[in-house]
């Protein structure tokens, strides 16, 4: 079980983000947070500790930043996501410079935090800022693929590499920078949604859909 709190002085968008996360069975969230002191209170009066914590930047009280340097200082073992609205590669390198874990946009789409969580708690996640921008680009992504099939923007790009390009999953790997067992895990999802049982299937689809 992977033990999770939250930090967000938007109690609705908290509740939202708990509420999605909560529908992995392997996720918990052990408590919501408005500041950054009510997390510490919370690491310090509360055990065992959390496996991680997810933070906006913007908060009363104590912000983001200076609560992402408590953690490092009295939980080095947490693992620290960003979840902001800020798209800016300054603010992305400063906290990368504090020690984060990884860095999530709160428009990109829900799968891509669960997979991101994944990706921290085994050690793979790869912190690289134009991932960061590709979170809630457009360019690739289909109104019409998700009503029908409900590919998020990153499965809908992956399938693109996997049909139009005929990409191994290395190379897509390469190109997005993430793990291998990432893409393998995404395309494990795109095999579900799309109801296809192996590679010949699954590009016949892709050409369907005519991508």
């Amino acid at each position: 079980m992977i033990r999770i709190v939250l930090a967000d002085d938007h109690k609705m968008f908290a509740k939202g983000i708990a509420g999605l996360l909560e529908k992995d069975e392997e996720i918990q969230v052990d408590g919501i947070f408005q500041n950054g002191l009510e997390v510490l209170n919370h690491l310090k009066e509360y055990r065992p500790q959390p496996h991680m914590v997810l933070t906006d930047l913007n908060m009363p009280g104590m912000d983001g930043m200076n609560l992402i340097k408590n953690i490092r200082k009295t939980c080095q073992r947490c693992k620290i996501i960003v979840l902001s609205m800020y798209d800016d590669e300054e603010i992305f390198k400063a906290c990368v410079k504090e020690g984060i874990d990884a860095y999530i946009l709160k428009d990109a789409d829900p799968d891509e935090l669960v997979y991101t969580i994944y990706e921290v708690v085994e050690n793979r996640h790869i912190l690289h800022y134009p991932n960061v921008l590709k979170q809630a680009s457009e360019e690739i992504y289909l109104d019409v693929y998700k009503e029908k099939f409900k590919l998020s923007r990153r499965e809908t790009e992956i399938l693109k590499f996997i049909v139009v390009e005929g990409l191994a999953n290395k190379d897509i790997a390469d190109k997005l920078c993430l793990s291998v067992h990432t893409i393998e895990a995404h395309r494990k999802k795109i095999h579900q949604k799309l109801e296809v049982n192996n590679a010949t299937e699954l590009i016949k689809k892709g050409l369907e859909m005519n991508l």
